[in-house]
C-alpha cells in the first residue's frame, strides 16, 4: 500500500523545525510513498533539500486541495479558520486537556469527518511517547531562564528570542552574561527523571549551577511546595496526564522568597490541569518572560526551534519509523491506534 504525505508549512511566525527532514523523507520515497512539502522559506531545511531528494514542492496550503486521504504531516497548530477538516493529520494540537478553543477544533474534524493523530498520544505497548521533542524543550527552557536570571542583574528587560545556529551560540550567549553577574543561581527542576528534565539538567552541569532534581517520588504528596521558593530558578517538565494540587499557587509566591525565574516548559496556561496556576496566557518570542507575583515567568510553547536544525533531526529520527509503519499499516498499527482511540474519545 503507498501513502501520500504533504508537509505542511507552519503558521506560527517563529516555527522553523519541521517532523520530517529530507533525509528521513527520502526513506518514505524509497518505498514507494509520495512525499509533497509546502513551499517555506523559514524552515530550517530548504526547499531544494526535499526537492533534491524526490519531493515535490507545493504552495502553501495546497494541503487544502489534497485527497482527504492524503496525511497532512505538521508541527504545531492549524490556524483558527471556519472550514472543515477531511484529512487525515498528524500535529500537536493541544487540544484534549480542556484547553482554550478545543471544542471548536474538534468541531472542524467532526463536521469534515477527518482524523487527528496527536503527535503528543502516539505511544507504545508500555504506555510511551515515541517521538517527543522533551529533551529539546526542557535544554532551551533551563538555557533562557538561566541566561534570564544573569541578564536581570542589569535591571534590562530581556530581549526578543531568535533561533540560534547551533548549540555554541546558545551558550556564548549566556556566558556574556554570566560574566556581568555577580550572583550563582540555585535551582530546580520537576520532571527531572524525564528526557525534558535531563535536557534541563545538562544546561545547569554545563554551567556548574547547583540543581535540585525531583520527579515522582517527591511530589507524590501533593503541594504545593514552599520548598520550590527557596531556590533562585524553578523549571517545571511535566506532562500532566491528570489534575493534581498545584505546584505553586499565587499565596505560596506572595510571601518571601528567593524564585525569580520560573522556566514552565511543559506551558499549559490553559488547561485545568496546570500545575502552576498563576498565569493564563502563553509568551510569545518577542516577549518571552511574563512578570507574575514578583517574578518572571518564561511560557514559550515552542522553545525547542530555538534550536530547530538539533531539534527537528533528533525528532525526525524518532518519528520516521512510525511514519512507515502508517503509510504501510494505516492506523492499525498500535501506535497510530492509540492516538486515533484519543482523538476518537473527545470527538
Amino acid at each position: 500500500m503507498t501513502a501520500t504525505f504533504i508537509l505542511r508549512k507552519e503558521f506560527k511566525s517563529s516555527e522553523r523545525r519541521t517532523p520530517l527532514t529530507p533525509t528521513d523523507a527520502k526513506k518514505l520515497i524509497d518505498q514507494g510513498h509520495t512525499i509533497k512539502v509546502e513551499a517555506c522559506p523559514d524552515r530550517i531545511f530548504k526547499d531544494q533539500e526535499y526537492q533534491d531528494i524526490g519531493c515535490s514542492i507545493v504552495p502553501e496550503k495546497s494541503w487544502i486541495q489534497e485527497d482527504s486521504n492524503t496525511f497532512v504531516l505538521g508541527l504545531k497548530e492549524l490556524p483558527i479558520e471556519e472550514f472543515s477538516l477531511k484529512h487525515r493529520h498528524i500535529y500537536f494540537a493541544h487540544i484534549y486537556k480542556g484547553q482554550t478553543g478545543h471544542e471548536q477544533v474538534l468541531n472542524r474534524y467532526k463536521e469534515g469527518g477527518g482524523i487527528h493523530f496527536d503527535l503528543e498520544y502516539l505511544v507504545n505497548q508500555d504506555g510511551r511517547r515515541v517521538a517527543a521533542f522533551g529533551k529539546w524543550a526542557g535544554f532551551i527552557g533551563a538555557a533562557i531562564s538561566l541566561d534570564r536570571f544573569y541578564q536581570k542583574q542589569s535591571g534590562q528587560a530581556y530581549s526578543p528570542l531568535s533561533s540560534f545556529e547551533n548549540i555554541d551560540e546558545l551558550y556564548s550567549q549566556i556566558s556574556t552574561n554570566k560574566e556581568k553577574s555577580s550572583l550563582n543561581p540555585q535551582a530546580i527542576i520537576i520532571g527531572a527523571l524525564g528526557r525534558c528534565g535531563q535536557g534541563a539538567k545538562e544546561v545547569f552541569d554545563h554551567f556548574g549551577v547547583k540543581t535540585t532534581l525531583w520527579d515522582f517520588e517527591e511530589t507524590k504528596k501533593g503541594g504545593p511546595f514552599p520548598e520550590i521558593t527557596t531556590h533562585d530558578i524553578f523549571i517545571n517538565c511535566v506532562l500532566m496526564t491528570k489534575k493534581i494540587p498545584p505546584f505553586l499557587t499565587r499565596e505560596t509566591l506572595n510571601t518571601d522568597k528567593k524564585l525569580s525565574i520560573i522556566g514552565d516548559v511543559s506551558c499549559d496556561p490553559t488547561s485545568n490541569l496546570n500545575p502552576i496556576p498563576v498565569y493564563d496566557h502563553i509568551t510569545e518570542w518577542n516577549k518571552p518572560f511574563l512578570e507574575t507575583c514578583g517574578l518572571e515567568l518564561l511560557a514559550v510553547d515552542n522553545l525547542p526551534s530555538l534550536l530547530p536544525r538539533e531539534s527537528s533531526i533528533d525528532f525526525s529520527s524518532q518519528l520516521i519509523e512510525h511514519l512507515q509503519n502508517l503509510a504501510d499499516k494505516g492506523s492499525e498499527d498500535l501506535v497510530w491506534k492509540s492516538a486515533l482511540d484519543t482523538f476518537n474519545k473527545h470527538l
